[in-house]
């Protein structure tokens, strides 16, 4: 049910204490031995809430020493670019990563006059660095990405400049678990004022080499030359100096929205559970940027740390996620002239199934994985993949000669292109999707969220197709039952259902105590609603079975 206060301005009541998070931070202790309290790393890092002793220093520093200890057991021997976004937790976890760092004598670079950095920006650095030296340099990011204000996050990017891999993380979370298990005696830290004055901590300036290169990916003269009119809300995040210097490089007709920084988040309307999150694929997290849409061409948005992407436009006003990356992929696919036919389209499993129809149109194979980016990283580094996208609203690609830009989301990028797309073709974004739909038919796309124990997230994470004994899903004969994705054989970490004109998919979140529903149908909004509630029956079936 959508909260009665969803797309209006938090209310004060609604804002953090800042004083009381930070001494959370440092002042609350962890218990090893509860789970909730130990690190647990999702689909995108280390997530949690100081508050309730999920995201505390001891966590950080817990994480920081196994990253170290793995760094030098990979012989990483290069500099570890370190990035903070703009929620308040990020600050003082950058100061922890920074202390652990220079005691185990590993190189860190932060930005430049302590700079906010997005993801895209650290992967970008990466990639660049590792180009040039044979020192392989690696990222923490610092982030719990559009997640309320009182969250932190922590990512690890290994020199392949993508979010690593499970086989990465699993090494990482469980040497973090046995440090905080051992009272965290194993973590080498200095005080704050050492690490400043260290040899091993210097500064860098992520943002201007990023800027200067977008020429090479994104055409920028055609967005100069068009005129258009553009919004920027990096929605608090830590976009806001890359807009800034991007309108200034390129010469845009750009205004950069809420240029500023508020660790409360003060001026975000409330989502649809009436809480603040940084959501830009929400209607009611950006609501504000929804309010300007009759006033510029086309108005952008991304979460704290600009991996995700928000676009709105004068006809239709917050384009769908699965809409924007149907239109981007064909615009892509269509207009670079060295995206060569052996380029493959990346998708996850629970992305909507227009996009397959855009690319058997173009001649173009699907790469389906499960979801999560990491799946795309080898395909963007080798080459392989001329793009890589999630429903959620995360995507990147490659440069205009098919060379690897960055191998984590770039919402920057995506809302350029955006730009680009309008300026090329003349066309709103949702017109070119309307000529998707009158030629393939029309896509009714929805996720809910149902609750479930940790208990039923574990079994749902381990469900095998042949645990399903159905022959029929909303009135058309199952094709396909997929516990494993079909682009790289990798688990799904949950279940997908297919018929001719529909599927549904059941996975567990790695964040909260729920499990999400996708479904799609190209019948009627009636047909993705029987879609959504047997997909509810058949999860309620296993759980009471097994």
């Amino acid at each position: 049910m959508t909260n009665s206060l969803a797309g209006r301005v938090a209310p004060k009541s609604e804002l953090i204490d800042v004083a009381q998070l930070i001494g959370s931070y440092y002042e609350l202790s962890i218990d090893a031995d509860i789970e909730a309290e130990r690190v647990a790393f999702g689909t995108s890092g280390h997530r949690g809430n100081a508050l309730v002793k999920s995201f505390n220093e001891a966590h950080v520093m817990a994480i920081t020493q196994a990253v170290c200890e793995f760094k030098k057991k990979m012989g990483y021997d290069g500099v570890i670019f370190v990035a903070k976004d703009t929620h308040a937790l990020s600050t003082v976890a950058q100061m922890t990563v920074m202390r652990v760092c220079v005691a185990n004598g590993v190189y860190a670079a932060i930005s430049k006059d302590d700079n906010y950095t997005p993801t895209p920006l650290v992967s970008f650095a990466i990639l660049e660095h590792n180009k040039k030296s044979e020192k392989k340099a690696d990222g923490i990011v610092i982030t719990p990405s559009h997640n309320p204000p009182a969250d932190g996050g922590f990512k690890y990017n290994p020199p392949n400049g993508g979010p690593a891999d499970t086989d990465v993380t699993s090494l990482i979370e469980k040497r973090a678990n046995e440090i905080l298990k051992n009272s965290l005696k194993d973590v080498k830290i200095v005080s704050y004022d050492e690490a400043l004055s260290s040899k091993f901590l210097s500064e860098f300036d992520f943002i201007t080499p990023y800027v200067e290169a977008l020429g090479e990916i994104v055409d920028m003269n055609s967005i100069q030359k068009s005129n258009l009119k553009i919004a920027a809300d990096a929605l608090g995040g830590s976009a806001i100096a890359v807009y800034e210097k991007i309108k200034s490089h390129y010469k845009l007709d750009m205004d950069v929205i809420n240029p500023y920084v508020d660790y409360t988040f003060s001026f975000m309307t409330l989502d649809h559970d009436g809480k603040i999150r940084m959501d830009c694929s929400s209607p009611y997290s950006m609501a504000s940027v929804l309010s300007l849409k009759d006033s510029y061409d086309l108005s952008v948005a991304n979460d704290t740390d600009a991996d995700r992407h928000g676009i709105v436009t004068p006809k239709a006003g917050l384009i769908n996620p699965n809409h924007y990356l149907s239109v981007a992929i064909w615009y892509l696919f269509k207009y670079r002239k060295n995206f060569t036919k052996d380029l493959k389209v990346g998708k996850t499993l629970v992305s909507s199934s227009m996009i397959e129809h855009v690319c058997r149109s173009l001649d173009r194979e699907v790469c389906e994985v499960p979801v999560g980016f990491k799946w795309f990283v080898d395909g963007l580094y080798d080459g392989s993949l001329g793009f890589g996208g999630e429903e959620s609203a995360g995507a990147s690609f490659l440069r205009f000669d098919a060379s690897v830009w960055s191998t984590d989301k770039d919402g920057i990028i995506m809302t350029l292109l955006a730009a680009e797309i309008m300026a090329v073709t003349g066309k709103d974004i949702a017109d070119i999707y309307k000529e998707f739909e009158d030629e393939f038919g029309k896509s009714y796309y929805d996720r809910i969220d149902a609750p479930a124990s940790l208990e039923q997230k574990k079994i749902l994470k381990t469900l095998k197709a042949e645990f399903i004994n159905i022959e029929t899903l909303a009135g058309e004969k199952i094709e396909k039952i997929l516990s494993n994705a079909p682009g790289n054989g990798a688990e799904i970490g949950g279940l997908k259902i297919v018929t001719k004109n529909g599927w549904v998919a059941m996975r567990p979140s790695g964040t909260e105590d729920i499990y999400k529903i996708y479904a799609e149908s190209f019948i009627s909004r009636e047909h993705l609603t029987q879609l959504q509630k047997e997909a509810q029956t058949i999860m309620q079936e296993l759980f009471k079975s097994i």
